[in-house]
């Protein structure tokens, strides 16, 4: 092994007397490859021919290198790279894998896995060998991990452990998958942390309107409270909108891209999924009051954002809404729990509400169950029913007309009662009149009415939620 003066005196910038590109190991290759001064500049630079993808031979030239050795090492790890050779060390990975990764996904997406990487797995992992690391070099990584705090003295959160881990993971995945890595150490090794959620505030509509009157002084933060609550999209999607995405024929809003703002400069990207693109029915109170925030905007391109606001302000002025109103603090997002909780409190199936927010149906089952809880006693109380009917079915002598009676519970009554409360012109209207014509002496066209009758309501869409604006 090298020391760090013949380390040093070979140009190697390798830490802990190793090379951080196998100098030591390679000392006779390393001396076979050629590297060039450039007497001009004072610098070194490589030239040399490697095969791309295609088979042809392709010269590759690279300078401003300060010492010989720098240029070598450019060299081989250059050469490993296109030989998907994995004896390189994690580090040289790394920047490979940036190299493949970064243009495909979204810059934010980007920047956290970065900032991770670099504060918290390169520091460890950055000169050992990608086909040498083992499980129990990830175990003690993982230690280490466990054993760190944030700048308040706290340990770090459960979800932020497995965030840490599954980015290594990731990484090591990526080289099993495209260069040949036999397994993932990290898979092996075993998790950290726990995907924690975060508990759930809400507002009902009572302490909404009283922080929105708060509001009411600044027209910018007024108008975009109200698209919030009122649609449940996500604070990105907000600041994206345009004039052109809103059809006030329809009374529609079209949700197909996210705002971020990223070292400094705004940045329109598509939206968090591909769930995430749809179009929002709007309240008829809500497209009016729209139009009344448009005839404000002077000079405004259909183009233009028209909540040209920072995150930062919309938190700003959730402080001081929630403060002067006198209603319990929630975070932005929690306007959309609101929203969503208040379509299930409505009787709204979560297929329909999962179609208005840009969720998968089966989230909304799972993350809001806790919303239900009154709906699994009546599920209960109704099984209770129907078992008792049945037995006294088996009691009853052979000449009642047990299916003539009336019934004792009738299911479609909820939801006739609320395509009344949502209105009939937006809601996608329950027809029961259609039933009502059903001869009411034959047993088989009641049967058959009954069952229209559930099937339409079955079919009722989230469309409108105007109704239930107070004032």
């Amino acid at each position: 092994m090298l020391t760090d003066k013949e380390n040093e005196r070979s140009g190697c910038k390798g830490s802990y007397g190793l090379c951080t590109c196998f100098c030591v190991c390679n000392e006779k290759e390393m001396m076979n490859m050629p590297a060039y001064k450039d007497n001009k500049t004072g610098t070194w630079f490589v030239k040399f021919y490697c095969k791309d993808w295609t088979g042809e031979n392709k010269q590759i030239k690279k300078r401003g290198f300060a010492t010989k050795r720098e240029a070598l090492d450019y060299e081989r790890n250059y050469k490993i790279r296109q030989e998907n050779n994995l004896d390189m060390t994690f580090g040289e990975f790394w920047k490979l894998y940036t190299e493949d990764v970064k243009p495909r996904v979204k810059l934010n997406t980007w920047l956290t896995k970065e900032n991770i990487v670099e504060k918290k797995i390169l520091l460890y992992f950055k000169n050992l060998k990608m086909n040498e690391i083992t499980p129990a070099d990830v175990r003690k990584w993982q230690n280490e991990m466990l054993a760190l705090t944030d700048t308040d003295g706290k340990p770090y959160s459960q979800t932020y452990r497995k965030t840490m881990h599954n980015t290594l993971s990731t990484i090591f995945n990526h080289a099993c998958r495209f260069y040949n890595l036999k397994s993932n150490p990290a898979r092996q090794a075993g998790n950290m942390g726990k995907e924690e959620y975060k508990e759930m505030l809400f507002w009902t509509t009572e302490e909404y309107k009283k922080f929105s009157e708060a509001v009411i002084d600044k027209p910018v933060s007024f108008y975009a409270f109200e698209m919030l609550y009122w649609t449940g999209m996500r604070m990105g999607e907000l600041l994206a909108l345009m004039m052109a995405d809103f059809d006030f024929e329809k009374n529609t809003v079209r949700i197909n891209k996210s705002y971020q703002r990223l070292q400094g400069q705004d940045y329109i990207t598509s939206p968090k999924t591909a769930k995430s693109n749809r179009t929002i029915k709007l309240p008829n109170f809500l497209a009016e009051e729209m139009k009344e925030y448009f005839a404000m905007l002077y000079d405004q391109a259909s183009t233009d954002r028209i909540f040209q606001v920072t995150k930062s302000f919309l938190h700003h002025e959730m402080e001081r809404g929630s403060e002067a109103a006198g209603v319990k603090k929630i975070r932005i997002h929690d306007l959309r729990h609101s929203h969503i909780s208040h379509l299930i409190d409505l009787g709204f199936s979560a297929v329909a509400i999962a179609d208005r927010v840009g969720h998968e149906s089966i989230d909304i089952t799972y993350r809001y169950s806790h919303l239900f809880p009154s709906k699994q006693v009546a599920m209960a109380d109704t099984l209770d029913k129907v078992n008792a009917s049945f037995e006294d079915c088996e009691e009853v002598e052979d000449d009642v007309d047990v299916e003539g009676a009336e019934p004792e519970l009738d299911m479609t009554e909820p939801m006739i009662a609320l395509d009344a409360v949502m209105g009939a012109e937006d809601a996608g209207e329950v027809n029961m009149g259609d039933t009502a014509k059903a001869d009411e002496k034959s047993v088989d066209n009641a049967k058959a009415a009954d069952v229209t009758e559930n099937a339409d309501a079955g079919k009722m869409k989230v469309v409108s939620i105007g109704q239930y604006r107070a004032g």
